[in-house]
């Protein structure tokens, strides 16, 4: 068994002015960081967890090896909270997959309500629990599934990468099947669509990673695009692994090289959608004020000077 197509795509969505969400597609690592915090302080965590992650992608192996890596991201993200005062209280969501086509299995680590599904035999299986509020409340019998995508709270999670020194991450390892295909997405999506809806999109889109990313984000726009919407897909087909290449980067906590910035990662900064309310929407909108105003004010001289 191998990797087969993937496809990685992040999206301002219409409501929000810049993009907090930032992504890995670098097989065999694949994640998705959905950040949090005042000024831009969300949009630097969510992009260090994904430098973070990439630079050590090769070290990664089974739910140990993911676990230390969202751990290693953790710590880093604390370490500049602590250190520069314009990011203090930034976090993260992250949700890692690492596959190992050897063994035909996908190790999963998540903190927060970025999510993990499957979709197998065109059955939608979200693998990952959110550690958030409702979630919370859901499983004590509090709330109903329908009471909880209605709740005022529905965002409010319990866990994020750099609030604390340390953090717990859940993990869990997935049998693969030739077939299978995975979706990684932050809650942009998944607040937008429900399962239902997001197993649509992709049998419509045939299955091809790239098509699903353009649809799913498109779907959640056209309901709305409350949050920026991030997606990663990889699929697993039938076939002999690849030769694997030398490990891109340290084992966390060995020989270390100098804290990432939020630009380090390529899929994280760059080829970001903008829509609605982003910077050139924002502009849009000022000038259309300004020539309002220009026209209101000859408006009124003219009424004067008659």
């Amino acid at each position: 068994m191998r990797i087969g197509r993937t496809a990685g795509l992040t999206d301002t969505g219409r409501r929000r002015l810049r993009n907090e969400d930032a992504y890995v597609c670098r097989p065999p690592l694949f994640a998705v960081a959905d950040g949090m915090g005042g000024a831009r302080a969300g949009e630097v965590a969510a992009r260090l967890a994904a430098a973070a992650l990439e630079e050590a992608e090769g070290a990664a192996r089974g739910e140990e090896g993911v676990s230390r890596l969202i751990a290693e991201a953790n710590r880093r993200i604390w370490q500049r909270a602590v250190s520069d005062p314009a990011t203090a209280g930034m976090g993260t969501t992250a949700t890692a997959a690492v596959v190992d086509e050897q063994a035909g299995t996908v190790a999963i680590g998540h903190v927060g309500d970025s999510r993990a599904y499957l979709l197998r035999d065109g059955a939608l299986e979200q693998l990952t629990t959110d550690h958030s509020l409702v979630a919370e409340l859901v499983q004590s019998g509090v709330l109903t599934p329908e009471e909880a995508e209605r709740h005022p709270q529905r965002s409010a999670i319990t866990r994020a990468l750099g609030t604390e020194p340390t953090v717990q991450v859940e993990s869990l390892t997935v049998r693969a099947e030739p077939g299978d295909l995975f979706l990684l997405c932050s809650d942009g999506l998944s607040t937008m669509l429900g399962d239902d809806e997001v197993a649509a999109a992709i049998e419509r889109a045939g299955g091809e990673p790239a098509s699903a990313a353009e649809a799913l984000v498109a779907q959640a726009n056209s309901r709305g695009g409350e949050d920026n919407i991030t997606v990663v897909l990889f699929e697993l087909v039938e076939g002999e692994p690849e030769a694997e290449p030398d490990p891109a980067g340290p084992t966390p906590g060995e020989d270390e090289p100098s804290e990432p910035t939020e630009q380090a990662s390529a899929h994280a900064a760059g080829d970001v959608r903008t829509h609605g309310a982003g910077s050139g929407g924002r502009l849009l909108s000022l000038g259309l004020i300004v020539a309002l105003l220009v026209v209101a004010v000859l408006a009124l001289y003219w009424g004067i000077s008659r």
